[in-house]
């Protein structure tokens, strides 16, 4: 059965065209602005509605708040992963990966075990859910115990991006110990003599982080994983992650280590809520000034899937880039980015991960989405 959707604004690529139209057919955009119209296809008319590429969000640890929603409570994983994927299918975001940590015994779900429950149930749920949902597994490299947890997650195939993070203070993301203290007594409720361990054992287990990351990502790119690097902040750290292989560089900390990520060839990575907050949480590089700087490769939901949209549909005005460019950076290069060339534009060929945009009010509405060419979400009047 065929789709042909009409009278959409479609933002390809290069333009927006006006009162156009587009085929599905067998999961992929079979023909934009066709000569004819199908005789054989169900019509659908959009009403001038915008119609983007789904997005694709290469880190999102939200999953992780659906499981955990305060300390020490959880809801069952099959809940919390199918409530995630519907808060993500009105979100516009047709490719998600889902940013699990492993942290030892650190911070709540951020421990290895449940880490690793998280990153199978979401394997086993995925035929069974409306978007396409990938495990993004986070390593922080003072944790000695979880390589071998990850290399049995990738000898099974479960999972899609691997992504190595160190938030020992004095680096990174937190710039002191002061920094990192409160981070743990606001959001996790640790008292100084848990927060004492944990910085003790954090930099005592530094030591061997080299060796274990270099077995890691030889491990990843075996499988066909690519490889991230997480809050970079110098060019000696993105040149050093680049020389084990990873090919993203997720929120680099500054102007100076993003634009040597690019020039490595990595592509970056900044949080959408930045844009529409106009500030980073942890005082790092502001997204738009990325944007503005031509250091941004990709935009990502990183804790709120709900901001992506709004944030892109913002840049035009806020950067001076075309409405093309913006989609661009949660679709087409982050879909590049994750080893995923079969989608993130509107082109002839491509699967048809599709999403139908309101403008009309004050805030941008998903009306419709489509994944593989199969309507997932279908509001009144179309």
């Amino acid at each position: 059965m065929k789709t042909y959707l009409t009278h959409a604004r479609i933002v390809t690529p290069n333009e927006t065209l006006d009162d156009a139209a587009l085929i599905i057919e067998n999961g992929l955009i079979a023909a934009i602005n066709p000569e004819t119209a199908p005789s054989d296809a169900r019509e659908i008319d959009l009403q001038g509605r915008l119609l983007l590429p789904g997005l694709v969000d290469l880190h999102c640890d939200a999953l992780e708040k659906e499981i955990e929603p305060r300390p020490g409570v959880h809801f069952p994983l099959d809940f919390a992963i199918n409530n995630a994927d519907r808060r993500n299918a009105l979100a516009g975001i047709t490719t998600v990966f889902h940013a699990l940590s492993f942290a030892n015994e650190e911070l709540g779900v951020r421990n290895n075990d449940f880490a690793a429950q998280i990153a199978r149930a979401v394997h086993q749920e995925r035929p069974h859910l409306l978007m396409d949902n990938r495990v993004h597994c986070r390593y922080e490299v003072t944790d000695s115990e979880a390589p071998s947890l990850l290399l049995k997650l990738l000898e099974h195939d479960e999972i899609h991006l691997l992504s190595f993070m160190d938030h020992t203070p004095g680096q990174g993301q937190f710039k002191s110990d002061a920094a990192y203290r409160e981070y743990l007594a606001k959001s996790y409720k640790k008292t100084d003599a848990e927060i004492n361990q944990l910085l003790a054992e954090k930099h005592a287990a530094g030591a061997g982080s080299e060796a274990r990351m270099r077995l890691l990502a030889e491990a990843a790119h075996a499988r066909g994983v690519q490889v991230a690097s997480h809050d970079d902040d110098t060019p000696e750290k993105a040149a050093f992650v680049h020389g084990l292989g990873a090919t993203i560089s997720e929120f680099p900390i500054n102007l100076e280590t993003a634009q040597a990520a690019r020039a490595l060839g990595m592509a970056t990575l900044f949080g959408a809520p930045n844009i529409l907050r106009g500030k980073s949480q942890s005082g790092s590089m502001r997204a738009l000034d990325a944007v503005l700087n031509n250091v941004a490769d990709c935009l990502c939901a990183d804790y709120a899937p709900a901001a992506m949209l709004p944030a892109l549909l913002k840049l035009p005005e806020l950067a001076g880039i075309s409405l093309s460019q913006a989609i661009a950076l949660a679709s087409h290069n982050p879909a590049r980015a994750a080893g995923l060339p079969n989608r993130g534009s509107i082109a002839t060929g491509l699967r048809a991960d599709l999403i139908a945009v309101s403008t009309l009010s004050s805030t941008a509405r998903i009306e419709g989405v489509w994944v593989q060419g199969q309507a997932r979400v279908m509001m009144r009047g179309l």
